[in-house]
């Protein structure tokens, strides 16, 4: 069982920046492939980003291309989505997930094996 918890959500005003951190249990955090997710209110799922086990290839939706970038610490079990330059069409809850094992990017939230509770992130205009 991996359990996946995120931080760093909060309030920002258009144009601001912050970073979400996702802490991973497990002893093979480097084995897994990692992203995240969003969902506005009243909105399905959405893919923002994700990562390979060996953060060497990353994947990203089209809206964010250029503002978001995933990364990995394997010694610390965490991956990291930097936001910055945040719209307010941004808010949502943002929700980690991970695939365990898997050697490249997984893209579809079926595949995801665990996820985490979300964090909340609000963009003021």
């Amino acid at each position: 069982q991996v359990q996946l918890v995120e931080s760093g959500g909060g309030l920002v005003q258009a144009g601001g920046s912050l970073r979400l951190s996702c802490a991973a249990s497990g002893r093979t955090f480097s084995t897994y492939a990692m992203g995240w997710f969003r969902q506005a209110p009243e909105k399905e799922r959405e893919f923002v980003a994700a990562i390979d086990w060996s953060g060497t290839t990353t994947f990203y939706t089209d809206s964010v291309k250029g503002r978001f970038t995933i990364s990995r610490g394997n010694a610390k079990n965490t991956v990291y989505l930097q936001m910055n330059s945040l719209k307010p069409e941004d808010t949502a809850v943002y929700y980690c997930a991970a695939k365990t094992p898997a050697r490249s990017i997984v893209i579809g939230p079926r595949q995801y094996d665990y996820w985490g509770q979300g964090t909340q992130v609000t963009v003021s205009s």
